[in-house]
């Protein structure tokens, strides 16, 4: 039996992308999955997975994370991977919405949440960036809220762990979502940007599950607090 069988997952922003591959890969072991979007309902997205459940939460308010949060009693797994940029990071009201989303709702989902992921000595897994660690100039907003995730998931990580819930976070690198549609579209800039990766390809949504489920698994009990980039090796230059 999978380690993951019968657990109570909810992975926030698994519509589409990253969060879609990781629901995608709890259900296939055998986990009770929620996911969050914006839309109405999962139909409204391109892959809809039957048998997961849906729950339309604006992560950027409060009252909508509190709402969210009241429907899990019980819950194994948090997958916080619900955020996002925006166009003119350098507008103080989109600044702010940015770290609303990215950093905000990380934080009141996680301690809204700890309770019964403390009865379920459970794991809460934070999807960073590789903007945890470096700058992007044109995103001021989206570099400050992922390395402000580094650190929250390394205080929530230090502060929980007598309480048996583990805190981690995955830091893809250019992975082919539709957020990164606009760098493949434009064949120059996608041939300059992989340059930068020694591996010299694009990362898959399902790599970055992986990760995740591993550091959600009890393959990793003796790991918390801790920052996995997955990204071809583009931190080696």
């Amino acid at each position: 039996m999978s380690w993951a069988q019968g657990k109570k997952v909810l992975v926030t922003g698994g519509s589409q992308g990253i969060g879609h591959a990781t629901a995608a890969a709890f259900q296939a072991l055998g986990a009770e999955v929620t996911v969050t979007g914006t839309r109405a309902s999962f139909a409204d997205y391109p892959e809809p997975l039957d048998g997961v459940r849906y729950l339309q939460s604006n992560l950027v308010e409060p009252a909508a994370r509190a709402e969210l949060a009241a429907h899990f009693p019980a819950l194994d797994v948090l997958v916080n991977n619900a955020g996002g940029g925006n166009r003119n990071e350098f507008d103080q009201l989109n600044f702010e919405a940015v770290l609303d989303l990215n950093v905000n709702a990380v934080m009141d989902l996680s301690t809204r949440l700890f309770p019964a992921l403390k009865a379920a000595r459970g794991a809460i897994v934070n999807v960073g960036s590789l903007a945890s660690f470096l700058a992007i100039k044109e995103a001021p907003a989206y570099t400050a809220s992922k390395a402000a995730v580094l650190g929250l998931t390394r205080a929530l990580g230090d502060k929980w762990s007598a309480d048996g819930v583990r805190v981690n976070m995955v830091a893809p690198g250019f992975i082919a979502t539709r957020m990164t549609d606009p760098m493949r579209q434009d064949a120059d800039y996608e041939k300059r940007l992989l340059k930068a990766v020694p591996m010299r390809r694009w990362g898959q949504p399902e790599e970055i599950a992986d990760a995740i489920l591993f550091l959600a698994s009890p393959a990793a009990s003796y790991i918390t607090g801790q920052a996995l980039a997955i990204d071809g090796g583009l931190m080696l230059r």
